[in-house]
């Protein structure tokens, strides 16, 4: 009971001083003179001022992204498909940005208008891939991919076997940017980050290690492709039978333009523990990003770095 007379004391006295400094006419706060205002409206006034309140001060929450992840196999089958898609789209709903639409045909990629509630690719922001192989697609579908890319500016994603993928289709491997041409190492490597101001490697060390399958790649040139990671070949034997290139450049990583749309490829992801990692869970956000035009990043081709 004495703490209540003391809170009312306490608050009578604010209240006593108050009104001496506003001439005995308490001070009001402003939702009270909002609604001293409003209260003698009319129905219809009040609620086109309500609406104009919020629409003022309501933050309308950015439509997310839409992100068709084709997971595929018409050659090696990667046990690490599904979990890796896993990841995508657990990276996605996390972040907000994205809904991915994971699936093991390629019947979405075609610009003809589907029945049965089925999306075209016109309905997607970017498209990755975890493939091996010749995958069923016919021409419509093959020029629909390209085109969502080149013409319409539209990302394209691709990890690990997406280079493993279409070596009969040169405007596939033109797009991504090489092919796959064996993996001599399956083991702990370090690689070297060439570019640590692309968004998506930024936040890498100049150089870390990690334990994956590493592929070597034909068809591929940095006169095409802007490489942001690289392997060190210090970290592993260059003299073994299945190592073809001999100029030492065993990119892991890059991106390219390809027309209006962008291209990221990663070989890395053979193995379930290297998506659990959070540099290559914060790689994946910020690769996504980029190839939907969410931020910007250069990806003009330049040469190999001096040893």
């Amino acid at each position: 009971m004495k703490l209540k007379r003391l809170a009312c004391t306490t608050s009578h006295l604010r209240t006593s001083k108050a009104m001496k400094r506003t001439g005995g006419l308490r001070a009001h706060t402003p939702g009270e003179m909002i609604s001293a205002r409003i209260l003698p409206m009319k129905k219809s006034a009040l609620i086109a001022a309500l609406v104009l309140i919020f629409a003022v001060t309501a933050s309308p929450q950015e439509k997310r992204k839409k992100l068709l992840a084709i997971g595929m196999s018409q050659g090696f089958q990667h046990d690490s498909i599904s979990h890796a898609f896993a990841t995508i789209e657990k990276i996605g709903q996390q972040s907000g940005l994205w809904d991915t639409y994971i699936r093991t045909d390629v019947q979405l990629l075609t610009k003809k208008k589907l029945g049965n509630n089925a999306k075209n690719i016109d309905y997607f922001d970017a498209v990755m891939f975890y493939t091996t192989g010749e995958l069923p697609m016919d021409d419509e579908q093959k020029a629909a991919l390209l085109s969502f890319v080149k013409d319409d500016g539209k990302g394209f994603l691709g990890t690990h076997s997406a280079t493993d993928t279409f070596y009969k289709w040169p405007e596939y491997g033109e797009m991504i940017g090489g092919w796959f041409n064996d993996h001599p190492w399956h083991q702990k490597v370090r690689v070297n980050v060439e570019d640590r101001d692309f968004p998506a490697t930024k936040h890498f060390p100049p150089s870390f290690e990690i334990t994956d399958e590493i592929y070597q790649f034909k068809n591929y040139s940095r006169d095409r492709v802007h490489v942001l990671m690289s392997l060190d070949t210090s970290s592993v034997d260059l003299t073994k039978k299945n190592v073809h290139r001999t100029d030492k450049d065993f990119a892991v990583t890059w991106v390219r333009n390809y027309g209006k749309g962008r291209v990221f490829y990663s070989s890395l992801g053979h193995e379930d523990q290297v998506w659990d990692r959070p540099d290559i869970q914060q790689m994946w956000l910020e690769a996504v990003k980029w190839a939907m035009g969410m931020t910007q990043g250069d990806a003009t081709p330049r040469p190999k770095p001096a040893d």
